[in-house]
């Protein structure tokens, strides 16, 4: 058994769910499938869930008309039969008036996570449907039947597997399972969801409870790159990562995975195979516990930080003044991301500001608070980059970039700089012509 995702441009379009239908017939393997929304939807829904907080209704209805629409024209070009595309037609306008009739009620949280799951849904439903037409047995699976996550993402493995192996029990035995990523249940039964790319993280899920012998993650891009190809012209996929190479990359930044991904599989050492949907023969990236190379690898970076520096004379020789505010923190149940001190202050980011202004208001009672917004983290990633012998480069290159903060050894994998976002394309650029100089063979 393997677990396969394909996120929302790999279903984006009637042309690239052909491309992953050729995928999944490529090899006999028995196979769940994941599956986002088509491209645009979540954030269509997203829109919508907008609209019925504002109680905007000529919007509501514009924007379940403009859904409909878009899944019953996939539906035109997929099926052929006459027949079971008027049926299918039906079955997404029931669908529709779901959702209609969600709108209706008076916007909660409840309805929130509701409605913004029925992309998946819709898209899962069409797709088994079309695999089945052209004699691609599959059966759907209902992922509110089996995924279930409390409220701060943790998956119950356990209880995830239970569910799910009596669900694959009670359906009829096939080769392909098709079901819904980012939906799940949180710990009160409640339909709810993953935070946005948390497919990826619904398939390592499914990957740990079923113990797969391996999990891809099918993107447009050929695997995971030394630097970010949006902003950097010369990039290369990196062929291997170990987990926490991966989870480092994912959490300050990668885009092509979300952050929590590796996580569950770590303990089970199932590897993560990250794929190109347009370019199924391109090597990709491997996810492992193995250290194929140590030293620099790649760069990512993290936008929407908060730098903020506390100073006060009362934490020279201080005992527990850095736990007291750790506990500010953590009571408003917000990360750090960076911290550096010096005998009478404290420097240190988050990405949440939810909680800015009550943090702030606590801290300021026994000490000075200084706010600075606009901040990126970059984070240069390796096995034991810290050790490496040519991480020296690193250390000579900082001159020339305007770095606000800098921490490196709180873990042995990453060296983060922080800088004001106006230079984080430039620092981009500027190290990976420094660090990597465009050598393909360093990039294991």
């Amino acid at each position: 058994m393997k677990v396969l995702k394909f996120g929302g441009t790999s279903v984006g379009s009637v042309e690239n769910l052909q491309k992953v239908k050729n995928i999944l017939i490529s090899d006999d393997e028995q196979k769940i499938v994941v599956c986002s929304a088509m491209s645009g939807v979540t954030d269509q829904l997203v829109r919508l869930v907008e609209n019925i907080r504002f109680g905007d209704t000529e919007a509501i209805t514009r924007n379940l008309h403009r859904l409909e629409t878009k899944h019953c024209d996939v539906i035109d070009q997929l099926i052929e039969d006459k027949e079971l595309r008027s049926e299918l037609k039906d079955s997404i306008s029931f669908l529709i008036t779901e959702m209609f009739e969600l709108t209706s009620q008076k916007y909660s949280e409840a309805i929130n996570s509701k409605v913004i799951t029925y992309g998946e849904t819709l898209l899962t439903f069409i797709f088994s449907k079309f695999l089945n037409s052209i004699g691609v047995n599959n059966v759907l699976l209902d992922a509110k039947d089996f995924m279930f996550v409390d409220s701060v993402e943790n998956p119950n493995i356990d209880k995830v597997s239970k569910k799910l192996h009596k669900v694959l029990e009670a359906e009829i035995k096939s080769q392909i399972y098709i079901t819904q990523g980012f939906v799940c249940k949180d710990e009160n039964g409640e339909i709810n969801h993953l935070k946005r790319g948390g497919s990826d993280y619904t398939a390592t899920i499914i990957g740990a409870a079923l113990q797969a012998n391996e999990v891809q993650i099918w993107t447009d891009i050929d695997g995971l790159h030394n630097n970010d190809p949006r902003y950097v012209e010369e990039t290369h996929p990196i062929s291997h990562l170990t987990y926490n190479e991966a989870a480092e990359l994912a959490y300050f930044g990668a885009k092509i995975l979300h952050p929590q991904t590796v996580s569950p599989v770590v303990d089970k050492d199932i590897p993560v195979l990250l794929k190109n949907t347009f370019d199924p023969q391109a090597a990709g990236t491997i996810i492992s516990n193995r250290t194929y190379k140590k030293g620099l690898k790649a760069i990512s970076a993290k936008d929407d930080i908060t730098a903020i520096k506390i100073k006060s004379n009362r934490m020279l020789m201080a005992h527990g003044y850095l736990r007291r505010i750790f506990e500010v923190f953590d009571n408003f149940h917000t990360s750090i991301d960076m911290i550096t001190t010096s005998e009478i202050a404290i420097s240190l980011t988050i990405d949440d500001t939810s909680n800015l202004d009550e943090i702030v208001k606590e801290i300021e009672n026994y000490a000075e608070v200084t706010i600075e917004q606009n901040h990126s983290i970059i984070c240069i990633v390796g096995e034991s980059v810290i050790n490496d012998r040519n991480s020296y480069k690193l250390f000579e290159v900082l001159n020339y970039i305007p770095v606000r903060m800098i921490s490196y050894g709180g873990s042995n994998n990453n060296i983060s700089i922080l800088v004001d976002t106006k230079d984080k394309i430039p620092t981009l650029r500027f190290l990976n012509e420094k660090l990597f100089n465009t050598h393909h063979e360093a990039l294991v």
